[in-house]
């Protein structure tokens, strides 16, 4: 299963206004595992950056005057992230703008969704938590996702960022502090499992007190009668002494 995590940065908020891509960040999965496969490209506008996007990223003019632009770049970007799904918090917005550059290109372009399969972890994330603030500073604050480099947005970092996020959200706990061997870009990471010492002191067992063994006797004989007689542990601890 390969996925891309993907996100960009514009000169402005409103596609029909004219804005442009001016920069791109996609890290990939395979298998549910970051490889060292990347894209990432800064993009000459041909337009000025709104002022209020300018602080929201802090990419300047000046600094896209010599980046290449939306077309040079096109055919490597369809090319890393075409039969992939990808993973996008609030897809209209990012997907929008990369229809419009495609669109400018080719009248005929039918949409990234043509392409790629689509998924929005704002709305999944909506759903998950009702009520509650869905950015992603927030999601990072509620799954202890270190996002203390993000003092500005930035579509590489932020995609870096989304991974981890979207990771916990849909498969809890990802990182198992276990060695990982470095993997071909493109390729699933290889875990590296340690053997357990067979030094390791035996667990101690400590076995329950008659006034618990009754305790939980009683426990099981209410449950067994809230349920019309049938109680599963029960049962199993028969299976056991027959």
């Amino acid at each position: 299963m390969r996925q891309i995590i993907l996100d960009t940065e514009t000169t402005g908020l409103e596609v029909q206004e004219g804005h442009r891509v001016i920069e791109i960040g996609c890290v990939e999965l395979v298998n549910r595992r970051p490889t060292e496969n990347r894209f990432h490209a800064y993009l000459n506008p041909e337009r000025k950056i709104d002022d209020g996007a300018m602080e929201v990223h802090g990419i300047k003019n000046e600094f896209l005057l010599d980046k290449p632009h939306f077309a040079e770049i096109a055919q490597d970007l369809l090319e890393f992230v075409r039969g992939a799904e990808l993973i996008i918090h609030n897809a209209p917005f990012d997907t929008g703008f990369l229809d419009a550059e495609f669109a400018r290109l080719d009248p005929a372009w039918a949409g990234i969704a043509t392409q790629c399969t689509v998924l929005d972890t704002l709305q999944l994330a909506r759903k998950m938590h009702p009520g509650q603030k869905n950015n992603l500073d927030a999601l990072c604050k509620r799954y202890n996702v270190d996002n203390t480099q993000r003092s500005l947005h930035g579509a590489l970092l932020d995609a870096e960022i989304l991974a981890d996020v979207y990771l916990a959200m849909t498969g809890g706990q990802v990182k198992l502090s276990l060695d990982t061997l470095t993997a071909e870009p493109g390729q699933p990471q290889a875990t590296r499992f340690t053997p357990i010492s067979s030094q390791r002191p035996r667990l101690r067992v400590i076995p329950p007190s008659m006034e618990e063994v009754a305790a939980h006797q009683q426990r099981l004989q209410a449950i067994a009668k809230s349920a019309g007689g049938v109680c599963v542990w029960q049962q199993l601890s028969q299976a056991e002494s027959e």
